[in-house]
């Protein structure tokens, strides 16, 4: 007698009680969750934030440590046992956005909203830290709880690396884990992949001057306009040129501002945006190449040019062996339906890629659109509709854990 063979894998049995328990928490994550969705915080100053973490991490055995350069917060949970430490780490800040959800517990604060789910991260690591307080004489070694602000353009990781938190346990911790909800995917989905997973991001500035005057006499002046919008087909032109086909790369004007009105011929004109790669070879390559192509072109125009490349965050590169061994462990906690390896990078950037220069490690990201969304309509990450479905916490919590019960079991 044969059984029906569209059934979804069951977990594996050392890990068959452990999405229970991230359920049983549930009620926990979600309380911490709208709390902080309600009192957004921008930035690397976030004391209600860190307030509220600290008080739902009462009564556990943390050693915990409060950021000085930053809000941040660093817990440490030692094991019965001896052995290696490993890290897990929750993003905390918000963006400038006016929320348009219309969610019950929608932000109370104009302009400030949790439009990228890094309140769903906090909850998420609050909880596993409960869970694997549970479990702290099976450990051998020690866990660093990383509840990091400054994720959306403050460097908060480099911040609070310079503050030690890779050596809170008392050693450099060998694993790092950190997880990132998304609506690309089904509600409780993990992806992830060996390698580059996101990219780097870099912006830049072009400033270019001419010479001001009548706008019925351009032969009089020198136009800055003409030289910028050459500028903006060239830069284009550089990345299939100069870039390899194999070697993502992407440069997009995103601002372009010059003159005041109609009759006059402005002094200077304006360029910025962002560069994105997937190597730093190619990184490096880019920010070469953008001044030598803009000061060419206003040489050509008699303007003059100056540009300014800020750096941003370094490419996010997982640890093979890791991002392998992250999706093995997701096919055992949730079931091998809920375990994907991606494809393709994604194009934006994560300053987790600060932590993974340094430690072996692997970033993922966990599915949490709504069953009643259809794809193509789920509002992405960094929009003011953006809706994650709170049910994929309790995935989020099961996989920071499972990590760190795997790493020192």
């Amino acid at each position: 007698m044969t059984g029906p063979t569209d059934l979804p894998t069951l977990p594996d049995a050392r890990f068959a009680g452990l999405l229970a328990e991230a359920k049983a928490l549930q009620d926990q994550t979600v309380e911490l969750r709208r709390k902080l969705h309600r009192h957004p915080e921008q930035g690397l100053d976030l004391p209600l934030s860190q307030a509220a973490i600290v008080a739902a991490l009462d009564g556990l055995p943390l050693e915990i440590q409060l950021g000085k350069a930053s809000t941040s917060v660093t817990a440490v949970l030692s094991g019965g046992k001896p052995g290696r430490s490993i890290l897990l780490r929750g993003d905390m800040d918000a963006l400038p956005l006016q929320e348009d959800t219309g969610l019950e517990f929608a932000s109370e604060l104009d302009g400030t909203m949790h439009a990228c789910g890094h309140d769903t991260h906090v909850a998420m690591l609050a909880s596993a830290a409960k869970l694997l307080s549970a479990h702290v004489e099976e450990l051998s070694g020690s866990i660093v709880f990383m509840f990091q602000p400054g994720e959306e353009g403050y460097h908060g990781a480099r911040h609070m690396i310079h503050e030690g938190v890779l050596d809170a346990a008392g050693s450099r911790v060998e694993r790092a884990f950190g997880l990132h909800i998304y609506n690309e995917a089904r509600s409780g989905v993990v992806r992830t992949r060996p390698g580059p997973i996101m990219a780097s991001a870099d912006s830049f500035a072009i400033w270019v001057t001419g010479k001001g005057g009548h706008g019925s006499a351009p032969h009089q002046a020198i136009d800055p306009v003409p030289a910028a919008a050459e500028m903006v087909g060239a830069l284009q032109t550089m990345i299939t040129r100069r870039v390899s086909v194999f070697e993502p790369a992407v440069v997009t004007v995103t601002r372009i501002a010059a003159g005041t009105t109609t009759n006059i011929i402005p002094e200077r004109a304006e360029l910025e945006g962002t560069i994105r790669t997937m190597s730093e070879k190619t990184r490096a390559l880019v920010r070469a190449e953008i001044p030598k192509l803009c000061e060419a072109i206003g040489t050509a125009h008699g303007c003059r040019v100056a540009v300014e490349i800020t750096p941003g965050y370094p490419v996010t590169v997982n640890n093979d062996e890791v991002a392998e061994h992250v999706l093995s462990l997701a096919g055992e906690v949730l079931g091998v339906r809920n375990a994907e390896e991606m494809a393709d990078p994604v194009m934006g950037a994560e300053d987790f890629s600060y932590v993974l220069q340094r430690v072996p490690g692997a970033f993922a990201f966990l599915g949490g659109r709504p069953a009643d969304v259809d794809p193509a309509d789920a509002a992405p990450n960094h929009s003011n509709r953006v809706v994650f479905d709170e049910d994929a916490m309790a995935s989020g919590v099961a996989m920071y854990a499972a990590f760190a019960l795997d790493a020192l079991r």
